[in-house]
Order: C-alpha cells, then structure tokens, then sequence
C-alpha cells in the first residue's frame, strides 16, 4: 500500500511535511518525497493528514458480563471508526478483570477480531472491592498495561497506598478513579447551579479533588506513577501540574465531553446522555480544562467510552446509568472544535491522541518513519458528517453529541499494516 502526498505529522521526529509513505507487510518501508513502487494500491492522500496510529487508554467494552452493552467485537470496530489502533479496556466486566486468564481472553478475542488492538488494565483489587490485592504480576505476564478500580476507586488510603507500592514494581502505572463516595453518595449532576436549578441531588467538585490531592501525596510516597483518570475541575488540574512542579510521575488525561459539554447543557428536557461519572462541571472549569490540554498540564484526551442498552437511558435522570459513548466522535470533536479554530495545533493534537497515551502505557514506540510498524491514521480535515445512528459502530447508541454536526473525521487506519479502516468505512 502507498499513501501518496499526505501531510505527514510526527512530532517524536519533528515531522510536519508532504511526503509518500510506502507500507509493505506490517511496516513502513519507506518515507519519501515522490515514490515509485509499481504493483502497489496507492492511496491519494492530497489534503489529508497522516499520523501515528491513536491510542484511547480509557475505553469500556462490557465484554465478558455485560455484552447486551458493548463486546469486543463491535467495540474495536467503533475504535476502528474512530482511527484509533490501539485502545485500553477497563476491568470493571464480569467478572471483573483481575486474573492473567481474564486479561488473556480480551487479548486473544481482540487479535480474533483483526482490527484495532485490545489493551486490558488490570483491577488494582479482587473484584474491584478494595479489599485485597488483584493479581498484579499474574496480569503484568498476561499483558496488562495498567491497573485500576475504574467506576469507583479504592477507597480506602491504606489499601491504594498497598496497591501503588506493588504496582511500583512491574514497571506498570496506577489510573485512579478520583471519587470520595462518602461526598459523592447519591449525586447525579455537578452540586452548585446545576444541582438547584435542576432539583436532583449534587456531585461535588470536592469529591473528585479530595481524591486526587490523597493519591498525589501516595505518589510521592511509594514513588508509583500515577494517572488521574477523565479529570474535570480547574482545581483537579491545578493539583496535577503542582505534583508535575514537584518533580513527581504523575499523569492525566481529559474526555471530549468534558471540554466541549457544561453543566448549562442538561436542560429541564433531563438527558440521560448528559449524565457521567463525573458529571460535567462548569463553564469556567470546561476552558481551564482547554487550557491545560493547550499547554501540555495535561497529557492525553480519552473517551471514557461507556455503552449502555436503551433501556437503562431511557429513563428517569436518578436511575440512568451513568456515561456516554465517545470512539466514533472524539477525532471529530477534537478538530471541530480546537483544531480548526487554531487553539490547538496538529502537533498537540497528535501528542495527545497517539504519541503519550503510549508512552504513559509502556506501549513499544510507533511512527512515521522507516521500519516502524505500520500503525497510520489518514484524516480528512475537511469531511463533514452528523452524528446520527448510521455514523456510529457501537452497539449502544448513548452519544452526548448526538446530532451533531462535525467536520473532519479519519478516512483510513492501518493497524501492524492491515487495512482496517477505509474511505471511513471499517472493513468488514
């Protein structure tokens, strides 16, 4: 395969110029100006921007236990739609993901399927209780990437402090849900105007930041490298560039829903897309959450990807499940949004999407450069498209941007050199 004339951008090399990119096998044979490989499908990729493969580390794919939801099979060619090659299922499945078998089984059912990577983080304790250890090495041989009690956090200092000292030692990352549940018990939307204009029961900031402020300090204790999972306030992010300040091995990572969605969204209409885990903040915590990803404070942008069934959105806004689903729209909303009115540069944008993710999961280093596995996305700046049900691969259909109108979406992905994404179309 020849991708021909494409805008080639690779800031690990320092790399933003129109060149070919020939494929041969599973890795880029060669990156230069007008090449000549007859018998090979070229690709014209005049207008269009190439990058390193993109990485989701915080996706939700339900499978085992929850398939009705999401499985791995419609769940990599949602990630396939997106562009991205790589993504990081969290454990909390059923059961939960705390065996090197549980790991195993999404590994093997992703290469089943042939499409985008799966990549299992590992439960940080048994059954996600907070009571004991997970089997952290038995994991780490199996090839999980990190470990986490995603959906709600160890809640006790004294058992996250035993997991980050272990984890410390297989060169692993611990990604914290950041939720004190004793402050957060019962709330649905962010405490302030929200919560009083719309009559339901507050999540405050504090519930997220208290959290935060615990693991840092944990961090600096065990020396473990800390990820802050789907931050969401300004404090949050003043919190982990001050650990980042000190010197400390500290992370975080931000969802499209929480840059581009308030609380002054959620109408008295109460859309049960609208509601997450956390919930979405403030106008003023939205921009300095911008600013961060802007700036570099903070690392990567996720997707938090959580597909639930119609029937437990369709519903009362206290009993709906929490989350919305994000693989398809996050490229989109990012160029939309901040790539096309110049407030982020290509540059960041792919730092953030596909170049740290990787590097924060000890994943083996890709590029645009010869003999690197051939793990591309080609996008389209200019693609204009609505998010409706058509648009979406997932099974669920929960999209906070539902109806949407985007511009710029990925046109083709190639994972280890198979073709897996083209003409925006996944391959069947």
């Amino acid at each position: 395969m020849l991708i021909r004339g494409a805008r080639a951008i690779d800031p690990a090399r320092g790399l933003d110029a129109t060149v070919d990119v020939l494929i041969d096998g599973k890795r880029i044979a060669m990156v230069a100006e007008g090449i000549e490989a007859e018998g090979h499908e070229a690709i014209d990729g005049a207008g269009k921007v190439l990058v390193p493969g993109l990485v989701d580390m915080h996706v939700h794919f339900r499978d085992p236990g929850y398939e009705y939801k999401e499985d791995i099979s419609t769940g990599v060619r949602a990630a396939a739609k997106g562009g991205f090659s790589d993504v990081a299922t969290m454990p909390n499945t059923d059961p939960v993901t705390d065996t090197g078998t549980s790991v195993r089984y999404q590994i093997d059912r992703g290469i089943e399927e042939g499409k985008t990577r799966v990549r299992p983080i590992g439960a940080l304790t048994r059954g996600e209780k907070g009571e004991a250890l997970a089997e952290i090495g038995d994991m780490t041989l199996a090839g999980a990437v990190g470990f986490s009690d995603d959906g709600h956090g160890v809640q006790s200092a004294g058992m996250m402090r035993t997991c980050m000292a272990y984890v410390s030692q297989f060169d692993r990352v611990v990604i914290a849900h950041s939720e004190v549940e004793t402050l957060t018990k019962n709330g649905v939307v962010n405490e302030g105007r929200a919560s009083t204009r719309l009559g339901m029961f507050g999540w405050p900031a504090l519930g997220e930041e208290l959290e935060i402020m615990r693991d840092i300090e944990l961090c600096r204790l065990t020396g473990c490298p800390l990820h802050v999972a789907h931050i969401s306030t300004a404090r949050s992010l003043e919190l982990v560039r001050q650990a980042k300040a000190d010197g400390l091995p500290v992370t975080c990572e931000v969802t499209p829903h929480h840059l581009f969605l308030t609380e002054e969204d959620i109408t008295d209409a109460y859309q049960t897309n609208l509601k997450m885990n956390p919930p979405l903040r403030t106008p003023d915590d939205a921009e300095a959450l911008i600013e961060g990803l802007v700036d570099g404070s903070i690392d990567c942008v996720v997707t938090d990807h959580a597909p639930h069934a119609k029937h437990e959105k369709d519903c009362e806004f206290e009993i709906a499940a929490f989350g919305t689903i994000g693989l398809e729209t996050s490229l989109p909303l990012m160029l939309t949004n901040l790539v096309r009115p110049n407030r982020l540069s290509w540059r960041r944008l792919v730092e953030a999407m596909a170049l740290t993710p990787r590097k924060i999961l000890r994943l083996p280093e890709v590029g645009i450069f010869e003999g690197s596995v051939a793990d591309l996305t080609l996008i389209d700046p200019e693609a204009s498209f609505t998010v409706d049900r058509d648009y979406l691969e997932s099974k669920s259909q929960n999209s906070a941007f539902m109806g949407a109108h985007l511009t710029g979406r990925p046109m083709e992905l190639f994972v280890s050199g198979r073709h897996v994404l083209s003409a925006g179309e996944v391959v069947a």
